[in-house]
C-alpha cells in the first residue's frame, strides 16, 4: 500500500528557505551558462584545441562531458543513500560547490594548446557542479509540499536563469577583445572570466547556507555512524535496485522516458554556443545576445510552467514543452528557408528561435524536477533525486553522440538526432501513468 505523505503535504515552508535554496539555482546556473554552454565551450575547441587537431575538436568537448558524466552516474546515487542516511545535505553540497568553484578558477591557468589541462579542470568542476545539482534538488522536499511543488521549482529554475544571464552580462564586460585585433588579450579576459564565473558562483551560492534548514530523518541513528558504516549501509541499498524500481514503480517508468527526452536537451545545453558559432556564425557580442534571449524565455518558461504545472498536472506540462522544443529544432533545421521567408538575417532568425527553444528549456528541466518530488517519499529524496541525476547524466552520454556524428555528417544534419530524442522521449512519456493527483507510489 502507499506510504502517507499527511506530513508532505501539510508542511509549511519558510520564504527565507525559498530564497535560499532557490539562490543556489542562481549560483550554479552562471557555471553551466558560462563554462558549459555559450563562452568556454566556443572558446575551447576555436583557441584551446590547436588547429592541426581540429578535426577533433568537438570529439575533445564531447570527451570531458563525457568522462565527468560517468563518474556521476555512479557517484550520485551512492552518495545520495548517505545523505539520506544521515541527512547532512549541506555538508555533501558545500564539498560538491567548492570542487566546481575550485576547478573552474583553474581553468585561468589553460591557454592555448594546454588541452590536457584543459579537459582535467572541466571534468572536475562539470563532475562537482552534476552532484551539487542532484544535493540542491534533494533539498526541494524538504522545503515545499504537494500543493506548491511545481511553482516553488519553477521559480528555482527562473531565478537560476536570471543568474545565468546577469554572469552573462558581465561576461560579456570582461571579454571586450576580438581575437582578430588583440588575441593575447582576448585570451586572457577569456581566463579571467573564469576566475569571475568561480567567485560568482561561491558568494551567490552562500544564501543556502545560511537560510536552509539542516533536517534529521526519522532514523537519526544513523547519523552517528562512522564514514565506513555508511559507506556499508549505502552500498547494500543500492544493490537492492530492484526492489526499489517495485517501491517506486511509476517513477521509474518515467526515469526512462526522462532519459531520453533529457538527451535532446543535453546536445542542446552542450553544443548550442558551438553551433551558434561555427555554423551560423554568430561571435562575439552577438553570441551573448543569443545567451541573453535563451537565458530569459528559459526563466519565463520555467516560471509560467511551473504555476501551469500545479494546475494540469506534470506530464501534460511536459509534453507541451517537448512540443515547443520539437517545433524550435525543426526550426534551427530550415534556418536559412525561414530567413529568407521573413526576410531576417540568419542571427535575428535564430535568436526568434532561440526564445522558443528558451521557454521549452526552463518548462522541461522545471516540471522534471517537480514530478520527481512529487512521486518520491521524503525519507527517499535524496537517493532518488541522485537516481534522477543518475539518469539526467545517462542522457549526456546519449547526447553526446552528437559530437562524433557532427563531425562524420556535419552538424546540421546532427540536429535530426535532437529531434529523434523529443519525440520518442515524448511517446514514452504519454505511455507513464501519471495525473494531476498523483503523490508518492512508494509500495511496501
Amino acid at each position: 500500500m502507499p506510504v502517507s505523505q499527511s506530513s508532505m503535504n501539510s508542511k509549511r515552508f519558510s520564504k527565507r528557505e525559498v530564497f535560499g535554496w532557490a539562490m543556489y539555482d542562481f549560483a550554479n546556473s552562471s557555471y553551466t551558462t558560462v563554462v558549459i554552454t555559450f563562452i568556454y565551450s566556443a572558446f575551447f575547441i576555436a583557441h584551446i584545441v590547436p588547429e592541426e587537431l581540429s578535426h577533433m575538436r568537438n570529439s575533445l568537448w564531447a570527451a570531458a562531458i563525457t568522462i565527468s558524466t560517468l563518474i556521476s552516474i555512479f557517484a550520485a546515487p551512492f552518495v545520495g543513500v548517505i545523505c539520506d542516511l544521515n541527512g547532512n545535505k549541506k555538508a555533501y553540497l558545500a564539498v560538491c560547490t567548492l570542487g566546481s568553484v575550485i576547478g573552474t578558477a583553474c581553468l585561468y591557468f589553460v591557454g592555448p594548446g594546454n588541452i590536457a589541462l584543459g579537459l582535467i579542470f572541466l571534468v572536475i568542476s562539470n563532475t562537482a557542479w552534476m552532484l551539487s545539482e542532484s544535493f540542491n534538488a534533494s533539498l526541494l522536499t524538504d522545503i515545499s509540499n504537494k500543493q506548491n511543488i511545481g511553482r516553488i521549482s519553477g521559480i528555482g529554475w527562473g531565478v537560476g536563469y536570471i543568474g545565468g544571464l546577469l554572469s552573462l552580462i558581465i561576461v560579456s564586460l570582461i571579454i571586450k577583445s576580438s581575437p582578430h585585433d588583440s588575441y593575447a588579450a582576448y585570451i586572457n579576459e577569456n581566463q579571467m572570466a573564469m576566475l569571475f564565473i568561480a567567485l560568482f558562483y561561491l558568494l551567490a551560492s552562500l544564501p543556502l547556507f545560511a537560510f536552509v534548514k539542516t533536517r534529521k530523518p526519522e532514523n537519526s541513528e544513523f547519523s552517528q555512524l562512522r564514514a565506513t558504516e555508511l559507506a556499508k549501509l549505502a552500498f547494500q541499498r543500492l544493490i537492492q535496485f530492484r526492489v526499489l524500481t517495485r517501491q517506486y514503480p511509476v517513477l521509474f517508468h518515467f526515469f526512462m522516458a526522462f532519459l531520453v527526452y533529457s538527451a535532446g536537451i543535453s546536445v542542446v545545453i552542450k553544443f548550442l554556443g558551438i553551433y551558434a558559432s561555427e555554423d551560423v556564425g554568430i561571435t562575439g557580442t552577438e553570441l551573448i545576445y543569443v545567451g541573453a534571449t535563451l537565458q530569459i524565455s528559459s526563466m519565463v518558461g520555467a516560471i509560467g510552467f511551473g504555476f501551469l504545472e500545479d494546475k494540469i498536472g506534470s506530464k501534460p506540462a511536459i509534453l507541451y514543452s517537448l512540443a515547443l522544443w520539437i517545433g524550435g529544432i525543426i526550426g534551427i533545421y530550415f534556418l536559412d528557408k525561414i530567413s529568407l521567408l521573413l526576410g531576417t538575417s540568419l542571427t535575428t532568425s535564430f535568436l526568434i528561435i532561440a526564445f522558443i527553444a528558451g521557454s521549452a528549456l526552463g518548462a522541461t528541466q522545471s516540471c522534471s524536477r517537480a514530478l520527481v518530488g512529487r512521486l518520491t517519499s521524503p525519507e527517499d529524496s535524496s537517493l532518488m533525486f541522485g537516481l534522477w541525476g543518475t539518469f539526467a547524466r545517462l542522457s549526456i552520454i546519449l547526447a553526446m553522440a552528437f559530437g562524433p556524428l557532427s563531425d562524420l555528417v556535419g552538424r546540421k544534419n546532427g540536429l535530426l538526432l535532437i529531434l529523434v530524442y523529443f519525440v520518442l522521449g515524448g511517446v514514452m512519456l504519454m505511455r507513464v501513468p501519471v495525473n494531476k493527483t498523483d503523490q508518492s507510489v512508494r509500495l511496501n
